[in-house]
């Protein structure tokens, strides 16, 4: 039996052709100068550098993640996504961070509740203390440590270099580093 269509399990091929849209509307954006390329890419980085924090702490399936960036929200990767996405669209237009917004309601909201059922399927007495105290996507300011019934390892490891190169997460910094220069370019070119 075929799964029905959802527009969730095309979010990976509508992310390339957003972008290839949104590089393509950089070259024509009359508001993309030094200062807004400067304060949409430090917002891009912040979401970068949370996406890196998140991957070298998480292992899929293997036990719950609530140490590093998971003590402050649930979704880590998904929040940095979603900073990353909205410097990159402060950076050409303040407008396109509406687009973005409505981006992610569309396709990653709903990931979001299907992955946490997942999760919560997978590790329910851990997850539901965790879910308790850390909240979905918005993090908090100060980490979780968890109750000490052993929902949350004290020893868990700090920041894994090797968990952050296994999920590839250096072709996000790639990624980040072409859009910034590309953005860098037009900039010039039109001499913002």
């Amino acid at each position: 039996m075929s799964k029905p269509f959802s527009i969730q399990r095309l979010r990976v091929p509508l992310g390339f052709v957003v972008a290839a849209l949104y590089l393509w509307a950089a070259t024509r954006s009359d508001a993309l100068t030094w200062g807004s390329v400067a304060v949409g890419g430090a917002v891009a980085l912040v979401g970068l550098l949370i996406r890196a924090w998140a991957a070298g702490h998480i292992v899929k399936n293997d036990r719950l993640a609530t140490t590093g960036p998971y003590a402050h929200t649930r979704n880590p990767l998904y929040f940095g996504s979603f900073l990353l996405a909205a410097g990159c669209a402060l950076a050409v237009h303040w407008t396109l961070l509406l687009a973005v917004a409505g981006f992610w309601l569309l396709v990653y909201a709903p990931v979001i509740r299907r992955e946490r059922d997942f999760v919560r399927a997978r590790f329910p007495e851990a997850y539901a203390e965790w879910e308790r105290h850390v909240p979905a996507f918005v993090p908090r300011l100060t980490p979780w440590r968890g109750s000490g019934n052993g929902h949350v390892a004290a020893d868990a490891p700090p920041f894994d270099l090797k968990l952050y190169l296994f999920h590839r997460e250096w072709q996000a910094a790639l990624g980040y580093a072409a859009v910034m220069a590309w953005l860098a370019y037009w900039t010039w070119r039109r001499g913002g």
